[in-house]
């Protein structure tokens, strides 16, 4: 009798230390499912790549595609709506950023070009100059 209490609390313990059986479809699935994250993730950093470029790209523009370009950029990144899956606020969430640290950076960013591009250059000048007496 006191074997069999003794057999019957071993397997009761054994459970505790007996490793989880794991299919393999259910092993690599965590890994394909980290895998899938990590690629939203850097869709979301390619369409945040793509909108910084296209308003950098297209800022100065005189060409009314161009200027449509900059237009559409600023209009997302202004936006506040959050309904869409990429929109700038919901890709700033996900990847960890302060979208409103991106928005004074770009806007700063956009008044140092176009106080630039109002100023007269001397180096304009003496390219003009060097390329005129060569």
């Amino acid at each position: 009798m006191q074997a069999r209490e003794r057999n019957q609390k071993a397997v009761q313990g054994a459970g505790l230390f007996e490793p989880d059986i794991l299919l393999p479809n259910q092993y690599f699935a965590a890994f394909r499912r980290g895998r899938a994250v990590e690629g939203e993730r850097r869709l979301m950093l390619a369409v945040l790549e793509d909108a910084v470029d296209s308003y950098r790209k297209h800022a100065a523009a005189c060409d009314p595609r161009e200027q449509a370009c900059f237009l559409e950029a600023k209009e997302w990144f202004w936006s506040d709506d959050r309904s869409w899956l990429f929109a700038f606020e919901n890709i700033c969430d996900v990847l960890e950023m302060n979208a409103d640290y991106l928005r004074s950076g770009l806007d700063r960013w956009r008044r140092a070009v176009t106080i630039r591009a109002t100023q007269p250059s001397d180096t304009h000048y003496e390219e003009a100059l060097q390329n005129a007496t060569a």
